[in-house]
């Protein structure tokens, strides 16, 4: 497991979602549930599907209804994403399980499932600024300042797979150990969001 696994999973998946484009495309996850590459490949299904969500909600002509169910989508979607990086945290932790941390090891603020979560929202801003850079009616300028962009998500790109293989080095090495913490979320609970348990009086 290292990242370049995880950022192949993530373009995979998000090349079999414009094989639709379509946010109503079921995932069709090819690998075993009990795989890594499952959540993987499921985690950037969820990010992808959300980044087009999140472009139909902007639409100047959307109805307020239609309006009204997307965004609840996009809440659940949060939801589905944070649920999928803790199962994700709890297969790195269970790999780490034995691994003794030496008396200076660090504790990392960020997770390996966090990390991940940022590395594939980061290739769906590359897929998505190379399509701008390819886009044949737009102009000169526009394709440039895409350019420019992509360039600096290509060095991003680099930057986080290193932080990511260095972090997962460290935490075999004992030089490092990480911790799972739950989100926590109360928006989507009806016993904590006041909102919801008021009005269910």
């Amino acid at each position: 497991m290292n990242a370049t696994f995880a950022n192949n999973l993530f373009r995979q998946s998000i090349q079999d979602y414009h094989l639709t484009d379509n946010v109503d495309t079921p995932a069709n996850n090819p690998f075993p549930a009990d795989d890594i590459a499952f959540l993987l490949y499921q985690k950037n299904w969820i990010d992808t599907v959300q980044w087009h969500l999140e472009d139909i909600i902007r639409s100047p002509t959307i109805r307020p209804d239609e309006l009204v169910a997307v965004k609840r989508r996009i809440d659940q979607s949060n939801q589905d994403r944070t649920d999928t990086v803790e199962q994700m945290d709890g297969w790195f932790f269970e790999q780490f399980r034995d691994i003794t941390a030496k008396p200076t090891a660090r504790l990392n603020s960020e997770t390996p499932a966090w990390l991940l979560d940022r590395m594939s929202i980061l290739q769906l801003k590359v897929y998505h600024f190379q399509e701008q850079v390819d886009r044949p009616s737009v102009s000169d300028e526009h394709r440039q300042k895409a350019q420019q962009k992509l360039t600096v998500l290509l060095e991003q790109e680099q930057d986080l797979a290193r932080c990511f293989d260095e972090l997962l080095d460290d935490i075999r090495n004992g030089d490092r150990y990480m911790k799972v913490y739950r989100q926590m979320k109360m928006y989507n609970d009806p016993t904590l969001n006041p909102v919801l348990y008021s009005e269910a009086k």
